[in-house]
């Protein structure tokens, strides 16, 4: 599973990483199911595709990574990064869970074939809601969809929806329910 954190962990304290959504599972719960990569953005960066790809290339090398079970999910900032890369490279992730983000539908159909599960809060001020309306009913719009995208909204909820889409089990169950046909390729 890669972890993309929003704008408020960047910088240069890797600690920060582990303030919210699945860093933060995995440093109570140690027993957690998936090998996590949670990477740490630079202060006023944001999230380089190309970087994460050869991040993810390095970490299968070095682990035993299944190919057919790598998962992307991120938040707000890491939610955008998690619709743009799951769509530039479809034939990696087996899904996608992206939270408080906002993807860009002109290429939505990319992901007709990958399970994805977005999230976010109705009252969003700072990420609108509208961009995850967007985004899954464009791909409920593709030709020969073959896998439904689901759409959660937390009623009363402003930006931090992540913590009611990270905490409990049900993402994880649904993660750990999917897998690619094929093997995501080498890179």
């Amino acid at each position: 599973m890669i972890f993309l954190h929003g704008s408020g962990e960047r910088g240069a304290d890797v600690e920060k990483v582990k303030l919210h959504g699945p860093p933060e599972i995995v440093a109570t719960h140690p027993g957690f199911p998936f090998i996590l990569v949670s990477p740490l953005l630079e202060a006023d960066g944001d999230w380089d595709t190309a970087k994460l790809g050869r991040l993810l290339q390095q970490v299968r090398k070095d682990y035993r990574v299944d190919p057919n079970r790598i998962y992307l999910t991120g938040l707000s900032r890491g939610g955008h990064a998690a619709w743009r890369w799951a769509a530039e490279r479809p034939d990696l992730f087996a899904a996608v869970a992206p939270v408080a983000g906002t993807g860009n539908s002109a290429i939505a159909c990319r992901l007709k074939d990958m399970p994805v599960w977005a999230f976010h809060g109705d009252n969003d001020d700072i990420v609108r809601p509208i961009g995850s309306f967007a985004m899954v009913e464009a791909i409920r719009q593709c030709p020969g969809l073959t896998a439904q995208p689901v759409l959660t909204i937390f009623p009363a909820t402003n930006h931090n929806s992540w913590d009611q889409s990270y905490r409990g089990d049900a993402l994880y169950r649904w993660f750990l329910e999917q897998r690619r046909a094929t093997p995501a390729p080498k890179q």
